[in-house]
């Protein structure tokens, strides 16, 4: 029995099974074999065959859908922030010292409605969906904008390990909750001067005039005790793992024992090399050690694989949306 997983901390077994891993694989990469049309049908197949299927999503599958943080997304919400502090995209904004409460959450307010509370421009969380549906699936992801959820996965198969744009958290580390926060930036955004359009989206009103801050009796506080909040976001030790998060670790955790000998394909999504212990590393040692297993890492620019397991990988470059077409025909 290869236990990868603690039931009682599937997250942090994850992380040590990456740091494992990465010692464990040698330093030479591959994009895989065969053409990428090759490629794509031999993925239809697997899709077919496989017993089990473990999607390990990152940022690149939101690009995909269109969640782009620069460009014209970003110029057409931010481009007031843009022009007073010289911000250029949303993940920087996120990091910017704001002279004052009230700017900082105006600009979160803007970042979480855009992100987390809206359809994506592009239908691919839904492709996916109906990719995946028939099968047995779980999904493990690093992003935090709910799109799985919006997509209409069952959340009972979803590990967001990073947390959700959605909830907050107190700066009181000795609360371990986290609170849902629509209703606060739906009003943050009419504070700010959106208007809503026929379909009942914020847009930027015809005048483009908004205001950059809220009102200081509109800073979000903790429900429980009037303190601070911040985003339920991973960025130190005091990220707040809730009930919820604890028992999606537990699922993912009994999923992964449940198929560790079976026909399973690791379909990685759009992961990057910033957090590859999360979802990368833990999905090529897992391939290696069950010789039933398949590692499919599709991604733009970044689908690669060790060549320990190259012959049992299937890597594809390209987008992540167009691809899901074509396995869809």
């Amino acid at each position: 029995m290869k236990n990868y997983y603690n039931k009682r901390n599937g997250y942090q077994e994850t992380i040590q099974k990456g740091l494992i891993a990465a010692r464990t694989f040698k330093r030479e990469l591959s994009t895989g074999k065969g053409s990428k049309n090759d490629n794509i049908q031999l993925l239809k197949e697997e899709l077919q065959n496989a017993e089990a299927i473990v999607i390990g999503a990152g940022a690149g599958l939101s690009t995909s859908a269109g969640l782009t943080y620069s460009g014209e997304r970003f110029e057409n919400y931010f481009f007031d922030f843009a022009k007073r502090y010289g911000i250029s995209d949303m993940y920087s904004g996120g990091f910017y010292s704001f002279p004052d409460k009230e700017t900082r959450w105006a600009w979160w307010a803007r970042h979480i409605y855009y992100n987390r509370y809206i359809e994506p421009p592009k239908p691919v969380y839904k492709e996916l969906l109906s990719i995946v549906k028939d099968k047995e699936y779980f999904v493990l992801t690093t992003n935090v904008d709910h799109q799985f959820q919006r997509a209409g996965f069952d959340k009972s198969r979803l590990f967001y390990t990073q947390g959700d744009y959605g909830l907050f958290q107190s700066v009181n580390p000795n609360i371990k909750k986290t609170y849902d926060n629509e209703e606060w930036v739906m009003k943050a955004m009419e504070a700010q001067g959106f208007v809503k359009d026929q379909r009942g989206i914020f847009i930027v009103p015809e005048d483009r005039k908004l205001s950059m801050c809220i009102p200081t009796e509109m800073i979000p506080k903790c429900p429980d005790n009037e303190s601070e909040v911040t985003m339920n976001l991973r960025s130190d030790n005091y990220f707040v793992e809730d009930v919820g998060w604890d028992i999606a670790s537990e699922s993912y955790y009994n999923f992964l024992k449940r198929y560790e000998d079976s026909h399973v394909i690791y379909l990685e999504l759009g992961v990057g090399s910033n957090t590859p212990v999360i979802i990368k590393y833990p999905f090529w040692q897992m391939t290696l050690e069950n010789e039933k297993a398949t590692y499919v890492c599709i991604n733009y620019k970044e689908a690669f694989c060790p060549k320990e397991i190259e012959y049992k990988s299937i890597c594809i470059d390209g987008d992540i949306g167009e691809i899901l077409k074509k396995i869809m025909q």
